[in-house]
């Protein structure tokens, strides 16, 4: 009797996973999929590949510091569009974290902070950044600049300092 319960509850379990999984790939429609390519207006529509794999790549390698898309490190910037929007170089669009990603800058972009934020040009102190290709960093991207529209306010968790 134990197991036949602890089988049914195994099974209402995997389907369960199975109809939400199916539930958030319908979700990710070709608008939600389409985000800014670069500051000239051009738009690119992700893959859903793309978006599982810039997940994948957000959670290995960003969550530790962006969970949630807040930053730890200075919670009054975080990755939602607005604020991604008001850096120097911008950051809301794909070209423009992918740039970041390459080499970061201070929100102004006054300073290169590749020291003290993982970077391909820091992949010496930032290991996790070293086999990271140009697919890879667009795919980070793009998964970063759809949260907003799958998540809202909960995606960076607004500002704590007005």
């Amino acid at each position: 009797m134990k197991r036949l319960i602890l089988l049914v509850v195994a099974t209402v379990f995997l389907a369960f996973q199975v109809a939400i999984s199916s539930v958030a790939a319908v979700e990710l429609d070709k608008g939600i999929r389409t985000v800014p390519l670069n500051e000239q207006g051009e738009t690119t529509v992700a893959s859903i590949e793309q978006i599982e794999k810039g997940k994948q790549l957000f959670i290995d390698t960003c969550s530790q510091c962006h969970a949630g898309g807040k930053t730890k490190t200075n919670p009054n910037v975080s990755l939602g569009i607005e604020d991604l929007s008001l850096a120097y170089p911008r950051r809301d669009t794909v070209e423009g974290l992918v740039d970041y990603m390459k080499a970061p800058t201070s929100y102004d972009g006054e300073f290169d902070i590749s020291e003290l934020h993982p970077s391909i040009k820091s992949a010496d102190i930032f290991p996790e950044m070293r086999n990271l290709t140009e697919n890879d960093l667009e795919a980070l991207a793009a998964y970063i600049l759809i949260q907003p529209k799958i998540r809202g306010i909960q995606w960076g968790g607004g500002k704590v300092y007005n």
